[in-house]
């Protein structure tokens, strides 16, 4: 199955081929990597993301993008982002097209350098959530942060120090942690240039 890129998405892989992308060295850190599905559906761009179940060792009933840890077959971070969304929703990674990569974030919790991949895929699409990982998929749209839709921040008490964390609410569904920053980061990168080239509309 392969679509037709839309504008917005050819425009957000201009975006992240235009510019390097940060990585970061944290020693004894696993490597982990997420997939943001972008897909194009009639009321506009949406990234896909899933709700864990409660029977996952971590991050129970946590909003996050599909991913995991890096496998010692995976080529590389990409296929990493790619092997573990086919594992949890079904995604077929020959459906995925690349658009480009994010800066690595680490999790300091898990101990995990995590590098985000954005890729386009198709709508609508056959998922198929794995039972034991996914409750539900989740599609959120993208106009209204692009268009200034807020996070919010609290400050939480971790490990004896004050840590920032990121939220953000849609439709009962509230997306907070790594996740949300890594939502912001995508956001923040790609906004001015969507809107200079009228896609945020």
């Amino acid at each position: 199955m392969t679509s037709r890129l839309s504008p917005l998405q050819e425009a957000v892989a201009a975006i992240l081929q235009g510019r390097p992308s940060r990585e970061v060295a944290r020693e004894g850190y696993r490597r982990a990597a997420v997939l943001l599905p972008l897909f194009e559906a009639a009321a506009g761009p949406h990234l896909l993301l899933c709700r864990r179940t409660e029977s996952v060792p971590t991050h129970k009933g946590q909003i996050s993008f599909p991913g995991g840890g890096r496998q010692p077959e995976d080529a590389d971070m990409v296929a990493t982002a790619l092997r573990e969304a086919y594992e949890e929703v079904g995604l077929h990674p020959a459906d995925v097209t690349v658009l480009g990569l994010l800066d690595e974030n680490v999790t300091v919790n898990s101990r995990h350098v995590v590098r985000p991949v954005v890729g386009a895929m198709p709508h609508p699409y056959p998922l198929a959530l794995d039972p034991f990982e996914i409750v539900e998929a989740i599609s959120l749209p993208l106009l209204p942060l692009l268009n200034g839709a807020p996070f919010r921040e609290e400050t939480w008490e971790r490990g004896g120090r004050l840590v920032p964390v990121l939220f953000y609410e849609h439709a009962g569904h509230i997306v907070w942690g790594l996740t949300a920053r890594i939502l912001q980061d995508f956001v923040t990168l790609v906004q001015a240039p969507l809107r200079a080239r009228g896609l945020t509309a």
